[in-house]
């Protein structure tokens, strides 16, 4: 392969936010900080950290390692190291293409949200009036209007993954527009990725400083900072813990996704990546740890705002009952009033008992929520009740949007660069190649936009790229340390960077990695398993909530062809080339991709 044709980063400060804007995504904001609130809060940071160091660096580092070497994306790549394994880059190919369905109509959504906070009051603030204008839409009384917002107005979601009302126009607008934008940004490869990083990167970080700074001006906002350094150490033994710990290291980082080898693959032979892979993992880590802070900010508000909410409607209820003065309770009495009275009209207390709230800021707290929850509603509600609303949305949108095409940048990219690594697809030229895939992406993705469509999302969501994305990696790492050879690859690594890797990476690489993977693995398997018939949450328009669901039949089968379509690329890719061995009665070709057109 001429290494000349292929093209290059200008700088490596291209090629470090390229990743930092990859890795750092939607996950850093709402899985994150649900994570620490289920798991202890400060303490969660334990095993995070441990986590970190024994498997998030490590692999990260590998995969630069691979893609910097062989000049080559996913499929390619692992070709060249062993032509039985080129299907360990077509799962990973498989996978991305998933992610890059499900994962622009996200943005689609925050586009959707952001041009609705430019109105004088957000729309998600107060329930509409019914079509008689006799008082609010029943729907939304009995829900928030922030779920109202979501489900109907943006959604329109049906009651169930079996009922799909067709494709909603201005969501199928969005989408579109999410996906020219996505265009643009990779028109011509990784001469316009590189140029858009150096503002996906950054922007975001401005606007959570900002939030930072405005959030800890907010009322309650210290409630949940100290709700969040407030450690539960008890959970350090909750092997639970442990597990979504590495999970989350693994999936925050992108590995397997072949996202990190395709930008790796557009670096100078002997750039470092070593100190890059330790940067961005820092950064990546260090970026959760500060959203979770703006977040558990906003959440101290919010759940402040809820709980003084609740004593001043007991305070009333109890200054109505026993006609008492108005400033006879105030909020900070009412618990003692409520005993107080309770002892001294016992009779009269009993009357009323049925309608006292259970007012605790602790379990305002606790509620814990992530994904779409959290950033279209969760926050949303928080943002309505701040000072300049508008404003506070805006940029929240906005800083979402960012993250999610930051993110799409790679997921976009370890598509389309092993694709032209192939002579066929080598000699068209980019503009009309990305703009195929960004089409095909497109119109498989309308299927999203339908009334249904977000129960689809679910679906992907959960079960399209967590295990082939943990197969992808433990056949990674056990390849490079025991088939291509630790020794072998150790020598790789001096030739680019002119030393070996130290004890430190060896041990990862060879041992601990490995053996964390598998045990991530089968945890996975058994708790699939022992979780019986997967579930989904469907609203019901009847209650205002959403109900735990069984999937129907035909979803079930879906749900087998998402956890086995990727990974059967493995086997199958290595059939195929015995077959063809045997057929030609020769070894094929060690490489079998080139990124020159003949």
């Amino acid at each position: 392969m001429e290494k000349d044709a292929r093209p290059n980063w200008d700088n490596p400060l291209q090629f470090l936010l390229a990743c930092v804007s990859y890795a750092v995504g939607l996950g850093n904001v709402w899985r994150f900080p649900y994570l620490c609130q289920m798991h202890g809060g400060g303490g969660f940071l334990i095993p995070y950290l441990i986590m970190l160091i024994l498997e998030g660096v490590p692999l990260f580092c590998l995969e630069l390692a691979i893609g910097q070497k062989m000049r080559l994306g996913s499929i390619g790549a692992w070709t060249a190291i062993n032509p039985y394994l080129g299907g360990v880059g077509l799962a990973s190919v498989v996978t991305s293409t998933y992610l890059c369905l499900y994962y622009n109509i996200i943005n689609a959504w925050s586009f959707w949200y952001l041009f609705n906070s430019f109105q004088s009051v957000l729309p998600w603030g107060d329930c509409p009036i019914n079509a008689n204008g006799t008082g609010y839409v029943e729907e939304c009384e009995k829900a928030t209007p922030t779920q109202y917002f979501f489900y109907r107005e943006t959604l329109n979601i049906s009651s169930s993954i079996e009922v799909n009302g067709g494709i909603q126009t201005s969501q199928a607008l969005l989408l579109l527009l999410a996906w020219v934008i996505s265009y643009l940004f990779i028109i011509r490869g990784i001469k316009s990725t590189g140029k858009v990083v150096y503002f996906t990167a950054t922007f975001p970080y401005v606007v959570l400083f900002i939030y930072l700074i405005w959030g800890f001006t907010l009322h309650g906002a210290v409630n949940g900072v100290k709700y969040m350094f407030t450690p539960k150490m008890e959970q350090l033994a909750n092997p639970t813990t442990w597990i979504n710990a590495a999970t989350q290291i693994f999936f925050s980082l992108g590995l397997g996704f072949g996202s990190l080898i395709a930008f790796a693959s557009y670096n100078e032979y002997n750039n470092n990546f070593e100190r890059q892979a330790i940067m961005v993992s820092l950064i990546n880590s260090g970026t959760s740890v500060f959203a979770s802070i703006v977040t558990f900010a906003i959440y101290g508000f919010k759940a402040t705002f809820n709980y003084e909410n609740c004593l001043e409607r007991t305070r009333l209820l109890l200054l109505n009952t026993f006609d008492l003065a108005e400033d006879t309770i105030s909020l900070d009495t009412v618990f003692e009033w409520i005993d107080k009275l309770n002892a001294t009209y016992p009779q009269e207390f009993a009357e009323i008992s049925s309608k006292l709230e259970t007012c605790d800021l602790e379990s305002e707290l606790d509620g814990a929520v992530e994904g779409p929850g959290l950033a279209f509603i969760v926050y949303s509600e928080a943002i309505k009740n701040m000072p300049l609303p508008q404003l506070w949305s805006v940029l929240y949108f906005s800083m979402l949007l960012l993250l999610g095409m930051g993110s799409m940048l790679g997921n976009i990219t370890a598509i389309i660069t092993p694709l032209r690594d192939f002579k066929a697809t080598s000699c068209i030229s980019n503009e009309l190649f990305n703009g195929l895939v960004c089409m095909f992406c497109f119109l498989l993705g309308l299927g999203f936009t339908t009334t249904s469509g977000s129960y689809w999302f679910t679906m992907f969501n959960d079960y399209g790229a967590t295990f082939s994305l943990l197969f992808v990696v433990l056949i990674e790492v056990i390849t490079i340390s025991y088939i291509y050879g630790s020794k072998r690859f150790e020598k790789d690594v001096e030739d680019m960077l002119g030393h070996r890797p130290n004890l430190y990476w060896r041990i990862m690489w060879k041992f601990v990695s490995p053996l964390l993977l598998i045990t991530i693995f089968i945890f996975y398997i058994v708790s699939y398993i022992r979780g019986g018939t997967p579930t989904y949450q469907a609203w019901n328009k009847e209650l205002g909530k959403s109900e735990v669901t069984e999937y129907p039949v035909f979803g079930q089968v879906f749900i087998g062809l998402l956890l086995l379509s990727s990974v059967s690329c493995v086997p199958l890719t290595a059939l195929y080339v015995y077959c063809r061995k045997r057929k030609h009665g020769h070894h094929p070709r060690e490489r079998t991709v080139s990124t020159v057109c003949d």
